[in-house]
């Protein structure tokens, strides 16, 4: 309204691991309550996440009023609540094929997200036990993917392309993790891929254009929500496109030093309910409206 006072935020983005979900991956239930605070005043509140939409924390995230999740580091949006997916940009299969091909012969684990699902080869399941991860992270892994003894010959009977493939190494006994510079060196001679990291060292694999900060320009677009009302917390590399991209980034203070230094607002840890106190800061700030 001419004259007054507004808070003008109409979307708020989060991340998942790192940012909304504590170092167990549960949902501390200040960050609930500020979410629920924020959708009952008519905010947009979308989920901006690595994972595919099948492996996100339904449970967790149930009763809250998610409107939409951008997965897999911005291949694909989602209607969260129907497990629509509105939008989709994956990496296809004779691209992929050569990829994995290589993929396969290193020393790690890999995770391979197909239309919504987490997919890993079945020789690499012994590999998470090695992990430098939290302990419910390896849990996560082991509990909630489909494990091929064939991953190339699923992708190429049935022409899949891929949303996301993540690269998870496990450290030697000087601490260097295995594999990883290699792989790391063949990938980024790709054209084709992008890739960035989501933390504890891994390699996260998409299609080259593809990041979160895209996805989140695409869904304000279908919204008509302009992105300088928009908020994106994050803690990783894959989250720095959006923070970059939204009205006002905000990095947990567990985050990546090139996220603490993009963002423009830095809030408390997730094991500290840091999405709860951003979402309080900034919906008790307003601004004026001319």
């Amino acid at each position: 309204m001419a004259g007054g006072y507004s808070n003008l935020t109409k979307l708020i983005s989060l991340d998942l691991d790192g940012t909304l979900l504590d170092t167990k991956r549960k949902l501390p239930e200040r960050n609930r309550r500020a979410i629920q605070s924020a959708t009952q005043k008519g905010i947009e509140v979308i989920i901006s996440t690595g994972s595919p939409y099948g492996l996100m924390p339904h449970d967790d995230l149930g009763g809250l009023d998610i409107s939409y999740a951008i997965t897999a580091n911005g291949s694909a949006i989602y209607e969260y609540k129907t497990g629509k997916c509105i939008y989709e940009e994956s990496v296809d299969t004779n691209t992929i094929i050569p990829i994995l091909k290589f993929l396969l012969t290193k020393d790690m684990h890999l995770d391979m997200f197909i239309q919504g699902k987490g997919y890993c080869p079945s020789n690499t399941k012994e590999i998470v036990g090695r992990l430098d991860v939290p302990k419910a992270r390896r849990t996560y892994i082991l509990n909630n993917r489909v494990w091929l003894d064939d991953p190339l010959g699923f992708i190429e009977e049935n022409q899949l392309a891929i949303q996301k493939i993540t690269m998870n190494f496990y450290p030697n006994g000087t601490g260097e993790l295995v594999d990883r510079k290699e792989v790391k060196e063949y990938l980024e001679n790709n054209p084709m891929i992008r890739l960035v990291s989501g933390g504890w060292g891994n390699l996260e694999l998409t299609k080259s254009g593809v990041d979160k900060g895209k996805a989140l320009k695409i869904l304000c677009e279908k919204l008509e929500i302009s992105l300088g009302d928009t908020i994106a917390i994050g803690d990783s590399i894959n989250d720095l496109d959006i923070i970059k991209v939204a009205g006002t980034g905000v990095a947990m203070k567990n985050a990546m030093s090139e996220v603490l230094d993009a963002a423009d607002y830095v809030t408390g840890t997730n094991d500290a309910c840091g999405v709860a106190e951003a979402i309080e800061h900034f919906m008790s700030m307003k601004r004026v409206v001319l």
